[in-house]
């Protein structure tokens, strides 16, 4: 068990970017996220020059127009349309009910809902193999979960949650590899389903929607969430690697945990192994506008730190 110390506390709640001091608030010292404090700094956050990068695209219409050189756009263009910036703003604890958000959630639940998308090859059905819908329940698991953390929910929210309990492969998870010989649930597919199931499950109270990630989460679990269930060998390299954005309690979760310790540097923080994004100064590269921080195994960052002590404290690792 490690202890955050007083120190590094004091550091990250005077951390310039307000969506920082209320990770710690909240997510750290188990302030209630309803509090008048709380509900001030997601206000600052709102305004700050973090968000400010993530939202510039947005136009007099509300959407982002991610090729404006072009005329064009696409929802999913990553890491700046409309999509993969509502994941942001929902990562960094954007107030919730915010109208003016409402065009980008159309702007890319037009593209979910638009009927050549659940056509092949989106979305495919191997003869034989039923009960394997091969989709990419990323997308919307993250739709589903940034439309629930920021209040943007509507009737078709509730039907992506029916997509993703229905595409669930019989291991628990999902899968959007086309290959016939691809027969088990892929990692990277499974987490974000997760997070938007039990979300809406404990928002809804659906025991469906529980049992879903429960059984999603046996996906990672078999697995000691990095390793690789046949080999016992770590999947890859970017499985141990501290990254933002990112997107406990069972004992096949200690040698992660012990992993994630491992990592802590001498100040106390964690670092950004591995960068998760470019910092775009154009609107074709791949990256988002916005700075999320240092990065380097010697250099601390607030956003990454953040987490980390998050999820020691969730797993009883983290003293006071």
């Amino acid at each position: 068990m490690i202890e955050a110390s007083p120190p590094l506390i004091e550091r990250l709640l005077n951390s310039h970017e307000p969506a920082i001091r209320r990770k710690i608030r909240v997510d750290v010292l188990g302030e209630p996220d309803d509090s008048p404090d709380v509900r001030r700094l997601s206000e600052e956050t709102r305004t700050s020059p973090l968000v400010r990068s993530l939202l510039r695209l947005q136009g007099a219409d509300g959407r982002i127009l991610t090729y404006p050189h072009r005329g064009q756009s696409n929802a999913y263009q990553k890491w700046q349309g409309p999509h993969w910036t509502l994941v942001c703003l929902a990562e960094i604890g954007y107030p919730a009910g915010d109208r003016s958000l409402l065009p980008l959630r159309d702007q890319f639940y037009e593209w979910l809902f638009m009927p050549s998308h659940l056509r092949p090859p989106h979305t495919l059905v191997i003869p034989g193999q039923e009960d394997r819908v091969r989709r990419c329940g990323g997308q919307e698991g993250y739709a589903v979960w940034y439309s629930l953390r920021l209040g943007l929910n509507d009737d078709r929210t509730e039907k992506l949650v029916e997509r993703l309990r229905g595409w669930q492969w019989p291991d628990g998870g999902w899968n959007c590899d086309k290959r016939p010989g691809a027969r088990l649930s892929s990692l990277h597919e499974t987490w974000i389903p997760i997070r938007a199931l039990a979300l809406h499950g404990r928002l809804r109270k659906d025991s469906r929607s529980l049992s879903a990630a429960a059984r999603a989460a046996e996906v990672l679990l078999a697995r000691s969430l990095f390793r690789s269930r046949r080999s016992g060998r770590v999947i890859a390299p970017a499985f141990t690697r501290l990254q933002y954005p990112h997107f406990i309690g069972d004992p096949r979760c200690a040698e992660a945990l012990d992993l994630l310790e491992s990592k802590r540097l001498r100040d106390g923080g964690f670092p950004l192994e591995r960068r998760n994004f470019v910092r775009a100064t154009s609107v074709v590269s791949r990256g988002t506008f916005a700075d999320w921080g240092p990065s380097g195994r010697s250099r601390m960052n607030e956003f990454v730190t953040a987490d980390a002590l998050h999820i020691l404290k969730a797993a009883g690792r983290l003293k006071g």
